[in-house]
Order: C-alpha cells, then structure tokens, then sequence
C-alpha cells in the first residue's frame, strides 16, 4: 500500500478513486504520565511519555486507516492527513484520513 500525502502518486496513474478512508482511536493519559507531566511543566522540556502516546496513537490509526482501504481493494491511499482533539478530559482522539485509489497495473 502506498501513502503519501499529496494528491497524486508521481509516475503512477490513477484509474479509480474509491473514496474516503479513515482511522481513529481515542487514547487516554495514565496517572503516572500525568504527574510525571506536571512536574515537567514546571521545570519545562518535552513531555516524552505524551510524545510516545501521541505516536503510538497515530501508527494505531494509520493501520485502520490501511486496513479500510485494503478492503475496498484500494492500492494506495493520497493527501493523507492527521488530526487530534480533546474528546474529554484526559483523552485525546487521532484520526488518520485520505482518498483509497486504484492505480494502472
């Protein structure tokens, strides 16, 4: 499966675009990565423990994402984005998104 996240593939040629696909999930903090993560905020530097889950999360939903598309019987996916937000206090949603095609054999 190819992704890229730009709204052509280079030196391919699209012969049929299957759509929107998307991956999600919602991941919650744990209590030792919140109080580790005040005291960083007081000192300051990289929340690492948020940084893994943030990664951790968007590989997460890259696969799902994947995982649609193969079931479409896509051969790529184009102009994939990321996106997070704040669904409740302590958890945070990440979707990944794109456009599932099928590209010349």
């Amino acid at each position: 499966m190819k992704l890229v996240n730009i709204d052509y593939l280079p030196n391919e040629e699209i012969t049929e675009v299957l759509g929107l696909v998307k991956g999600t999930i919602v991941q919650s903090k744990n209590i030792g990565r919140d109080f580790m993560a005040g005291m960083k905020t007081i000192v300051g530097g990289e929340i690492v423990g948020y940084t893994d889950m943030l990664i951790t999360a968007r590989q997460i939903a890259t696969k799902r994402m994947v995982d649609e598309a193969e079931n479409l019987g896509a051969d790529a996916i184009i102009n994939i984005r990321f996106g997070s937000s704040s669904v409740m206090n302590g958890a945070a949603e990440v979707i990944a998104y794109g456009t599932a095609v099928k590209i010349k054999k």
